[in-house]
Protein backbone atom coordinates (compact mmCIF):
# COMPACT_ATOMS: atom_id res chain seq x y z
CA UNK A 1 0.00 0.00 0.00
CA UNK A 2 1.31 3.53 -1.30
CA UNK A 3 0.00 6.62 0.07
CA UNK A 4 0.42 9.84 -1.48
CA UNK A 5 -1.43 13.33 -0.74
CA UNK A 6 -3.73 11.44 1.51
CA UNK A 7 -4.58 8.49 -1.12
CA UNK A 8 -3.66 5.13 -0.85
CA UNK A 9 -2.76 2.96 -4.16
CA UNK A 10 -2.59 -0.66 -3.66
CA UNK A 11 -2.40 -3.37 -6.00
CA UNK A 12 -5.10 -5.99 -6.34
CA UNK A 13 -3.26 -9.03 -8.04
CA UNK A 14 -2.38 -7.66 -11.81
CA UNK A 15 -4.99 -4.51 -11.32
CA UNK A 16 -4.32 -1.67 -9.21
CA UNK A 17 -6.55 0.75 -7.43
CA UNK A 18 -6.67 3.78 -5.74
CA UNK A 19 -8.72 4.59 -2.63
CA UNK A 20 -9.35 8.39 -1.24
CA UNK A 21 -9.67 8.24 2.01
CA UNK A 22 -9.70 12.11 4.00
CA UNK A 23 -8.84 12.11 6.93
CA UNK A 24 -11.36 14.21 9.72
CA UNK A 25 -10.68 15.68 12.90
CA UNK A 26 -9.69 12.83 15.20
CA UNK A 27 -10.85 14.71 18.06
CA UNK A 28 -14.44 14.14 17.07
CA UNK A 29 -14.05 10.87 16.43
CA UNK A 30 -13.07 9.86 20.23
CA UNK A 31 -15.91 12.54 21.59
CA UNK A 32 -18.70 9.69 22.54
CA UNK A 33 -15.98 8.01 24.86
CA UNK A 34 -15.23 11.88 26.27
CA UNK A 35 -19.24 11.85 26.94
CA UNK A 36 -19.27 8.61 28.79
CA UNK A 37 -16.44 9.88 31.41
CA UNK A 38 -18.03 13.17 32.54
CA UNK A 39 -21.50 11.49 32.91
CA UNK A 40 -19.70 8.80 35.04
CA UNK A 41 -18.30 12.13 37.12
CA UNK A 42 -21.42 13.67 37.81
CA UNK A 43 -22.94 10.61 38.51
CA UNK A 44 -20.16 10.10 41.02
CA UNK A 45 -20.12 13.72 42.39
CA UNK A 46 -24.26 13.56 43.20
CA UNK A 47 -23.48 10.00 45.14
CA UNK A 48 -20.96 12.21 47.28
CA UNK A 49 -22.85 15.16 47.85
CA UNK A 50 -26.20 12.89 48.84
CA UNK A 51 -23.59 10.62 51.18
CA UNK A 52 -22.48 14.29 52.64
CA UNK A 53 -26.27 15.62 52.94
CA UNK A 54 -26.95 12.13 54.81
CA UNK A 55 -24.10 12.08 56.57
CA UNK A 56 -25.15 15.79 57.65
CA UNK A 57 -28.67 14.80 58.60
CA UNK A 58 -27.56 11.89 60.77
CA UNK A 59 -25.01 13.94 62.79
CA UNK A 60 -27.93 16.71 63.33
CA UNK A 61 -30.02 13.88 64.74
CA UNK A 62 -27.51 12.62 66.75
CA UNK A 63 -26.71 15.94 68.49
CA UNK A 64 -30.84 16.15 69.04
CA UNK A 65 -30.91 12.77 70.64
CA UNK A 66 -28.27 13.59 72.60
CA UNK A 67 -29.24 16.90 74.00
CA UNK A 68 -32.86 15.18 74.32
CA UNK A 69 -31.24 12.44 76.63
CA UNK A 70 -29.14 15.32 78.33
CA UNK A 71 -32.50 17.35 78.85
CA UNK A 72 -33.73 14.05 80.35
CA UNK A 73 -31.63 13.51 82.93
CA UNK A 74 -31.44 17.18 84.22
CA UNK A 75 -34.65 17.55 84.48
CA UNK A 76 -35.15 13.96 85.93
CA UNK A 77 -32.41 15.19 88.54
CA UNK A 78 -34.67 18.35 89.05
CA UNK A 79 -37.61 16.08 89.76
CA UNK A 80 -36.11 13.94 92.50
CA UNK A 81 -35.02 17.36 94.16
CA UNK A 82 -38.46 18.22 94.33
CA UNK A 83 -39.56 14.74 95.98
CA UNK A 84 -36.98 15.12 98.37
CA UNK A 85 -37.91 18.55 98.93
CA UNK A 86 -41.88 16.70 99.40
CA UNK A 87 -40.11 13.68 101.72
CA UNK A 88 -38.25 16.71 104.11
CA UNK A 89 -42.19 18.60 104.05
CA UNK A 90 -43.20 15.48 105.38
CA UNK A 91 -40.59 15.73 108.33
CA UNK A 92 -41.37 19.29 108.79
CA UNK A 93 -45.30 18.83 109.56
CA UNK A 94 -44.73 15.51 111.37
CA UNK A 95 -42.42 17.65 113.79
CA UNK A 96 -44.39 20.73 114.10
CA UNK A 97 -47.39 17.87 114.84
CA UNK A 98 -45.22 16.15 117.65
CA UNK A 99 -44.96 19.24 119.90
CA UNK A 100 -48.42 20.15 119.57
CA UNK A 101 -51.05 17.70 117.74
CA UNK A 102 -54.49 19.54 118.65
CA UNK A 103 -53.68 23.13 117.46
CA UNK A 104 -52.04 24.36 114.01
CA UNK A 105 -50.72 27.97 114.07
CA UNK A 106 -48.32 29.75 112.11
CA UNK A 107 -45.62 29.70 114.76
CA UNK A 108 -44.80 26.25 113.83
CA UNK A 109 -42.02 25.60 111.88
CA UNK A 110 -44.31 24.64 108.44
CA UNK A 111 -45.60 28.23 108.66
CA UNK A 112 -41.98 29.52 107.82
CA UNK A 113 -42.78 30.61 104.24
CA UNK A 114 -41.26 30.48 100.86
CA UNK A 115 -37.45 28.67 101.72
CA UNK A 116 -34.07 28.01 99.25
CA UNK A 117 -31.71 25.50 99.88
CA UNK A 118 -28.70 24.94 97.62
CA UNK A 119 -27.91 21.69 95.71
CA UNK A 120 -25.22 20.58 93.40
CA UNK A 121 -25.52 22.56 90.57
CA UNK A 122 -28.84 24.29 91.26
CA UNK A 123 -31.46 25.04 94.10
CA UNK A 124 -34.98 23.74 95.33
CA UNK A 125 -37.28 26.50 96.87
CA UNK A 126 -40.12 24.87 98.84
CA UNK A 127 -43.58 26.15 101.10
CA UNK A 128 -45.93 24.90 102.94
CA UNK A 129 -49.33 26.25 103.04
CA UNK A 130 -52.96 24.65 105.35
CA UNK A 131 -55.68 24.34 102.66
CA UNK A 132 -58.13 24.75 105.55
CA UNK A 133 -56.78 28.43 105.90
CA UNK A 134 -58.74 28.98 102.55
CA UNK A 135 -62.53 28.41 100.97
CA UNK A 136 -62.80 25.00 99.89
CA UNK A 137 -64.79 25.53 96.72
CA UNK A 138 -65.53 21.60 96.59
CA UNK A 139 -67.48 22.29 99.94
CA UNK A 140 -70.33 23.82 97.46
CA UNK A 141 -71.17 20.16 95.97
CA UNK A 142 -72.29 19.23 99.77
CA UNK A 143 -74.10 22.20 99.92
CA UNK A 144 -76.16 22.24 96.48
CA UNK A 145 -78.54 20.12 98.23
CA UNK A 146 -77.18 16.69 96.35
CA UNK A 147 -76.31 13.36 97.67
CA UNK A 148 -73.26 15.03 99.26
CA UNK A 149 -71.25 12.08 99.22
CA UNK A 150 -67.51 12.95 100.77
CA UNK A 151 -64.59 10.00 100.06
CA UNK A 152 -63.48 9.73 103.88
CA UNK A 153 -63.48 13.33 105.33
CA UNK A 154 -66.01 15.12 107.60
CA UNK A 155 -67.73 17.87 105.62
CA UNK A 156 -69.09 19.44 109.01
CA UNK A 157 -71.66 21.74 107.97
CA UNK A 158 -71.30 21.34 103.96
CA UNK A 159 -74.28 18.77 104.56
CA UNK A 160 -76.69 21.01 106.51
CA UNK A 161 -80.30 20.65 105.15
CA UNK A 162 -81.41 24.27 105.90
CA UNK A 163 -82.74 26.52 102.97
CA UNK A 164 -83.91 23.27 100.48
CA UNK A 165 -86.92 23.14 98.65
CA UNK A 166 -88.73 20.34 97.64
CA UNK A 167 -86.48 19.71 94.15
CA UNK A 168 -83.56 19.09 97.03
CA UNK A 169 -81.67 21.94 95.51
CA UNK A 170 -80.63 25.06 98.00
CA UNK A 171 -82.69 28.23 97.54
CA UNK A 172 -80.82 31.05 96.90
CA UNK A 173 -82.54 34.31 98.02
CA UNK A 174 -81.56 37.50 99.80
CA UNK A 175 -83.75 39.81 102.45
CA UNK A 176 -85.08 43.11 101.13
CA UNK A 177 -81.33 45.00 102.16
CA UNK A 178 -79.63 42.59 99.78
CA UNK A 179 -77.98 40.57 102.66
CA UNK A 180 -77.53 36.86 102.97
CA UNK A 181 -80.53 34.63 104.17
CA UNK A 182 -79.16 33.13 107.62
CA UNK A 183 -80.59 29.94 106.46
CA UNK A 184 -78.02 29.53 103.56
CA UNK A 185 -75.46 26.84 103.46
CA UNK A 186 -72.60 28.39 105.39
CA UNK A 187 -69.80 27.51 102.46
CA UNK A 188 -72.26 28.85 99.83
CA UNK A 189 -73.08 31.90 101.10
CA UNK A 190 -68.93 32.71 102.44
CA UNK A 191 -68.39 32.38 98.91
CA UNK A 192 -71.57 34.65 97.59
CA UNK A 193 -70.16 37.24 99.96
CA UNK A 194 -66.38 36.89 99.24
CA UNK A 195 -67.48 37.83 95.24
CA UNK A 196 -69.22 40.93 96.54
CA UNK A 197 -66.22 42.09 98.95
CA UNK A 198 -63.54 41.46 96.49
CA UNK A 199 -65.02 44.08 94.19
CA UNK A 200 -64.61 42.47 90.74
CA UNK A 201 -65.48 44.73 87.97
CA UNK A 202 -68.75 43.53 86.54
CA UNK A 203 -69.71 41.51 89.68
CA UNK A 204 -72.84 42.48 92.12
CA UNK A 205 -74.42 40.74 94.34
CA UNK A 206 -76.37 39.18 91.59
CA UNK A 207 -73.99 38.23 88.94
CA UNK A 208 -72.51 37.21 92.42
CA UNK A 209 -75.62 34.72 93.31
CA UNK A 210 -75.77 33.52 89.64
CA UNK A 211 -71.96 32.65 89.66
CA UNK A 212 -72.21 30.37 93.03
CA UNK A 213 -75.36 28.73 91.72
CA UNK A 214 -73.49 27.65 88.11
CA UNK A 215 -70.14 26.15 90.83
CA UNK A 216 -72.91 24.36 93.00
CA UNK A 217 -74.76 22.73 89.46
CA UNK A 218 -71.55 22.15 87.81
CA UNK A 219 -70.38 20.15 91.21
CA UNK A 220 -73.74 18.09 91.86
CA UNK A 221 -74.25 14.86 91.19
CA UNK A 222 -77.29 15.74 89.09
CA UNK A 223 -78.78 17.38 86.07
CA UNK A 224 -81.44 19.54 87.06
CA UNK A 225 -80.95 23.20 87.14
CA UNK A 226 -80.51 24.72 90.90
CA UNK A 227 -81.58 28.39 89.84
CA UNK A 228 -82.05 31.00 87.65
CA UNK A 229 -78.28 31.35 87.62
CA UNK A 230 -77.24 27.62 87.27
CA UNK A 231 -76.24 25.64 84.33
CA UNK A 232 -76.52 22.44 83.07
CA UNK A 233 -75.36 20.11 80.23
CA UNK A 234 -77.83 22.27 77.82
CA UNK A 235 -75.86 25.83 78.35
CA UNK A 236 -72.89 23.62 78.33
CA UNK A 237 -73.30 21.22 74.97
CA UNK A 238 -74.57 24.66 73.50
CA UNK A 239 -71.48 26.42 73.37
CA UNK A 240 -68.66 26.94 70.12
CA UNK A 241 -66.84 24.43 71.93
CA UNK A 242 -69.28 22.10 73.63
CA UNK A 243 -68.31 20.37 76.93
CA UNK A 244 -70.45 18.72 79.63
CA UNK A 245 -70.00 19.94 83.51
CA UNK A 246 -68.06 17.76 86.09
CA UNK A 247 -71.40 16.44 88.20
CA UNK A 248 -68.56 16.01 90.91
CA UNK A 249 -65.87 16.99 92.83
CA UNK A 250 -63.30 19.79 90.15
CA UNK A 251 -59.65 19.12 90.54
CA UNK A 252 -58.15 22.54 90.66
CA UNK A 253 -59.61 26.66 91.27
CA UNK A 254 -58.50 26.99 87.39
CA UNK A 255 -61.41 24.77 86.10
CA UNK A 256 -63.64 27.79 86.90
CA UNK A 257 -62.92 29.18 84.03
CA UNK A 258 -64.77 27.20 81.98
CA UNK A 259 -67.99 27.46 84.43
CA UNK A 260 -70.69 29.68 83.84
CA UNK A 261 -70.97 33.42 84.67
CA UNK A 262 -67.20 33.26 85.55
CA UNK A 263 -64.70 35.32 84.22
CA UNK A 264 -60.98 35.34 84.19
CA UNK A 265 -60.90 38.64 86.61
CA UNK A 266 -62.73 36.80 88.66
CA UNK A 267 -61.08 33.84 88.91
CA UNK A 268 -57.60 36.06 89.32
CA UNK A 269 -59.20 37.71 92.22
CA UNK A 270 -60.25 34.86 93.83
CA UNK A 271 -57.55 32.36 93.79
CA UNK A 272 -55.91 34.12 97.19
CA UNK A 273 -58.84 33.23 99.34
CA UNK A 274 -60.38 30.17 97.68
CA UNK A 275 -58.55 26.34 96.83
CA UNK A 276 -59.43 22.67 96.28
CA UNK A 277 -58.84 19.87 98.05
CA UNK A 278 -59.34 17.09 96.21
CA UNK A 279 -62.53 14.24 96.47
CA UNK A 280 -63.58 16.36 99.94
CA UNK A 281 -66.00 18.49 100.25
CA UNK A 282 -65.04 19.54 103.49
CA UNK A 283 -65.57 22.50 105.32
CA UNK A 284 -63.44 23.71 108.02
CA UNK A 285 -61.98 26.71 108.15
CA UNK A 286 -58.47 27.36 110.89
CA UNK A 287 -59.33 30.55 112.30
CA UNK A 288 -55.00 30.48 113.04
CA UNK A 289 -53.94 30.01 110.28
CA UNK A 290 -55.98 32.57 108.01
CA UNK A 291 -53.48 35.27 106.96
CA UNK A 292 -53.48 38.68 108.53
CA UNK A 293 -53.39 39.51 105.16
CA UNK A 294 -56.80 38.08 103.88
CA UNK A 295 -59.58 40.19 106.41
CA UNK A 296 -61.94 39.52 103.11
CA UNK A 297 -62.38 36.24 103.87
CA UNK A 298 -63.26 36.30 107.45
CA UNK A 299 -65.56 38.63 106.23
CA UNK A 300 -67.44 36.83 104.16
CA UNK A 301 -67.02 33.57 106.60
CA UNK A 302 -68.82 35.63 109.15
CA UNK A 303 -71.01 37.48 107.18
CA UNK A 304 -71.96 41.29 108.68
CA UNK A 305 -68.34 41.78 109.96
CA UNK A 306 -66.87 44.97 109.55
CA UNK A 307 -63.32 45.16 107.35
CA UNK A 308 -61.55 47.22 110.49
CA UNK A 309 -62.97 44.67 113.07
CA UNK A 310 -61.66 41.58 111.05
CA UNK A 311 -58.06 43.35 110.41
CA UNK A 312 -58.69 43.85 114.31
CA UNK A 313 -59.58 40.51 115.16
CA UNK A 314 -56.15 38.99 112.36
CA UNK A 315 -53.77 41.51 113.64
CA UNK A 316 -54.69 41.04 117.39
CA UNK A 317 -54.55 36.90 117.34
CA UNK A 318 -51.93 35.86 119.70
CA UNK A 319 -48.69 34.47 117.56
CA UNK A 320 -49.65 31.02 118.56
CA UNK A 321 -53.27 31.40 117.81
CA UNK A 322 -56.49 30.76 119.35
CA UNK A 323 -56.49 27.54 122.03
CA UNK A 324 -59.79 26.85 120.97
CA UNK A 325 -62.83 27.60 118.82
CA UNK A 326 -64.95 29.18 121.78
CA UNK A 327 -61.79 32.15 122.40
CA UNK A 328 -62.29 33.12 119.25
CA UNK A 329 -66.16 32.75 119.19
CA UNK A 330 -66.65 35.13 122.17
CA UNK A 331 -64.72 37.61 120.67
CA UNK A 332 -66.85 40.75 121.20
CA UNK A 333 -67.15 41.73 117.33
CA UNK A 334 -67.59 38.30 116.78
CA UNK A 335 -70.05 37.63 119.84
CA UNK A 336 -72.04 40.74 118.79
CA UNK A 337 -72.60 39.24 115.40
CA UNK A 338 -74.68 36.45 117.27
CA UNK A 339 -74.04 33.71 114.55
CA UNK A 340 -75.99 31.06 114.00
CA UNK A 341 -74.57 27.03 115.33
CA UNK A 342 -74.31 26.36 111.24
CA UNK A 343 -71.75 29.27 111.08
CA UNK A 344 -69.83 28.53 114.15
CA UNK A 345 -69.59 24.97 112.64
CA UNK A 346 -67.02 26.47 110.10
CA UNK A 347 -63.83 27.04 112.15
CA UNK A 348 -61.65 24.99 113.78
CA UNK A 349 -58.03 25.39 115.41
CA UNK A 350 -56.36 22.45 113.62
CA UNK A 351 -56.12 21.40 110.02
CA UNK A 352 -56.00 18.03 108.35
CA UNK A 353 -54.71 19.33 104.60
CA UNK A 354 -51.49 21.18 103.53
CA UNK A 355 -49.83 21.98 99.92
CA UNK A 356 -46.29 21.89 99.73
CA UNK A 357 -45.22 24.12 97.09
CA UNK A 358 -41.79 22.97 95.59
CA UNK A 359 -39.71 24.04 92.38
CA UNK A 360 -36.20 22.54 91.77
CA UNK A 361 -33.10 23.43 89.47
CA UNK A 362 -30.33 22.03 88.21
CA UNK A 363 -27.87 23.12 85.46
CA UNK A 364 -30.57 25.37 83.68
CA UNK A 365 -33.33 22.42 84.09
CA UNK A 366 -36.40 23.14 86.19
CA UNK A 367 -39.32 21.36 87.94
CA UNK A 368 -42.52 22.47 89.63
CA UNK A 369 -44.63 20.59 92.08
CA UNK A 370 -47.42 20.46 94.19
CA UNK A 371 -48.21 18.15 96.65
CA UNK A 372 -51.56 17.77 98.59
CA UNK A 373 -50.79 16.06 101.96
CA UNK A 374 -53.36 14.85 104.51
CA UNK A 375 -52.65 13.82 108.20
CA UNK A 376 -53.84 11.25 109.08
CA UNK A 377 -55.22 9.81 112.77
CA UNK A 378 -51.45 8.84 114.46
CA UNK A 379 -49.96 11.97 112.64
CA UNK A 380 -48.67 10.21 109.86
CA UNK A 381 -48.85 12.13 106.02
CA UNK A 382 -50.06 10.44 103.64
CA UNK A 383 -49.61 12.70 99.70
CA UNK A 384 -53.41 12.70 98.15
CA UNK A 385 -52.43 14.27 94.98
CA UNK A 386 -49.49 15.29 93.00
CA UNK A 387 -49.82 18.16 90.52
CA UNK A 388 -46.70 18.91 88.06
CA UNK A 389 -46.18 22.52 86.99
CA UNK A 390 -46.78 26.16 88.05
CA UNK A 391 -49.89 27.34 89.53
Amino acid sequence: MIMNNGQYTYPFGKSSGVINLKVKNLQSIRQPEHKQKGVALITVMLIVALSAVLLMQMTSRLQMQMQRTENIILNQQAYWYAMGAEAFAKRVLITSFNKDKDVINLAQPWAKGETSFPVDFGEITGEIKDLQSCLNLNALRNSSGSTGINTGTNTGTGNTTSGKRAGGKTSGSKNAGGKLTPGKPPARAALQELLVLLGIKDVSSFEAEYMVDALSDWLDADSSIASAGGAEDNDYASREFPLLPANNYIGSVKELRVIEHFTLPALVALKDYVCVIPNSGLHKININTISSEDPMLLQALLGGLTQSDAEQILSARDPEGFKDVNTFLNLPEVKNLKLSPEKEGQFVVDSDYFIVKTSASFNNSYFALNSIMKVEENNQISVVSRTIGRD
